[in-house]
């Protein structure tokens, strides 16, 4: 009785093995920049249930936004990519950053995030 024998030959599990680790490599350079990206949406969705959120002054706003950056370690969102508009609704915060990461050799990871968040006054809801 003749028995086949089945299984991965060495080579193969080595390039399998290969492959796993560009791909786990490749996510722990993606998880840390969207894990700021959720925490930049957390903080702006805290700053709108701040008590009248939509008449506070924008110095404010951007002083509560980005105290609350310090304290989620979020480094990539600079003061420049903060932007409030005034309406009639109250004001409407935009956040639009980009991130880069090296990658492997002279390759980069770039992620563009845009956060947007509503303010709104009492009159507003």
């Amino acid at each position: 009785m003749k028995r086949n024998q089945s299984g991965i030959t060495l080579i193969g599990f080595i390039l399998l093995l290969a492959v796993v680790g560009v791909f786990a490599y490749m996510g722990m350079k993606l998880v840390p920049m969207y894990s700021e990206f959720y925490s930049v949406k957390r903080s702006l969705a805290d700053l709108a249930k701040e008590p009248g959120a939509g008449k506070m002054d924008s110095a404010k706003a951007r002083s509560l936004f980005f105290r609350r950056m310090d304290m989620s370690y979020v480094e990539s969102v600079k003061p420049a990519d903060f932007k409030i508009v005034r309406n009639d609704q109250g004001m409407e915060i935009t956040v639009d950053y980009e991130v880069r990461r090296p990658l492997i050799a002279n390759l980069d990871v770039v992620g563009h995030f845009n956060a947007v968040q509503q303010l709104r006054t009492k009159d507003g809801d």
